[in-house]
């Protein structure tokens, strides 16, 4: 073989071992969000740029991606089987999946979660057509109602409020649809109503406010809130602002934490990373310029409603930035 073929492919053998080990050195993150039209997804996918490698500031050798999903449930069965590595939720499934309670009465609890920071606020928002002479929960009675994907936090939320009216899924003519095809029946005129959990302003709800006839949104208020507030303490006092969506009053309703978890199984120091990569000043300048939501992703709420233990590696973080005594 002549020198200059040895020296070439001697070269490229050294390249493609080089590509070989860079590989075997990358980190791969997947964060369960939500359907696309909702809030999870966008949320989801600045966290993932956040603290990817590619961002300039983020963890070095991790790629991580915000994946397409069901919601809360679907995300935490998905941490449990080890299909993600972390995931949105809110903060009312993480407890029930972490205790076994609630949804996951009689059911495998899903222990192996574990904390890793509070976002923002979730709005319980009921949507209906404007002119559609529907003005409380009450009236939803007969009505073509879509209460979201079986799985979905949504589902769960929703008949927590019907059942504060005296309601159940019986006495409506309900879909079990993601928000956006349930606002699509709804442009339609197939649809009367469909409910959703999530920050506002979400994508599918202001596009359809946009359209033409427009849309309300119903309250969560009165006696029938204070019962939910009373009974359920991941439930929390909300108002929707005038014109969140386009021509919407403000609106009184109820709210639960949305969180990022992981698994236990995580190790510290990744965890520790990631952490610390979501609070630099980088990433606030990200939330900053992002989704409206982003704005309300803050380091000195990033504890509040911890229903399930804390990832370690969080933890250490924490502690060294003074939010852990």
């Amino acid at each position: 073989m002549k020198r200059r073929q040895f020296i070439a492919l001697a070269a490229a053998a050294g390249a493609a071992s080089a590509a070989g080990a860079a590989r075997a050195q990358q980190q791969f993150f997947r964060i369960g969000t939500g359907g696309t039209g909702g809030t999870y997804f966008p949320v989801g996918g600045m966290i993932a740029n956040a603290i990817s490698e590619a961002s300039g500031t983020g963890v070095k050798g991790l790629v991580a991606t915000a994946v397409a999903s069901n919601g809360s449930l679907a995300n935490i069965n998905a941490i449990g089987a080890g299909q993600f590595e972390a995931g949105l939720t809110q903060a009312d499934v993480a407890y029930w999946a972490w205790s076994g309670t609630g949804l996951f009465e009689g059911r495998p609890k899903i222990d192996s979660i574990r904390f890793v920071a509070n976002l923002y606020p979730e709005s319980v928002q009921i949507v209906v057509r404007r002119g559609s002479g529907i003005r409380s929960v009450a009236d939803l009675k007969g009505k073509r109602v879509s209460l979201d994907e079986p799985g979905s936090g949504t589902l769960i939320d929703a008949r927590i409020v019907l059942a504060a009216y005296g309601l159940t899924d019986r006495d409506l003519r309900p879909e079990y649809l993601k928000m956006g095809p349930a606002a699509d029946r709804m442009r339609d005129g197939a649809l009367d109503a469909f409910f959703t959990v999530g920050g506002w302003p979400t994508g599918a709800i202001a596009e359809l406010a946009s359209s033409q006839g427009g849309i309300d949104l119903l309250p969560v208020d009165g006696e029938a809130a204070q019962r939910l507030l009373k009974q359920y303490s991941f439930f929390a006092p909300d108002v929707i602002p005038a014109d969140a969506y386009k021509g919407s009053a403000e609106t009184k309703t109820i709210a639960v934490g949305a969180q990022l978890v992981t698994s236990a199984r995580i190790p510290d120091a990744l965890v520790y990373e990631i952490t610390k990569a979501m609070w630099n000043d980088a990433t606030r300048r990200m939330l900053d310029a992002g989704h409206a939501k982003g704005r309300m992703i803050r380091r000195e709420t990033a504890l509040d409603g911890a229903g399930i233990p804390l990832h370690p590696g969080a933890e250490r973080f924490y502690r060294e930035a003074g939010l852990l005594k």
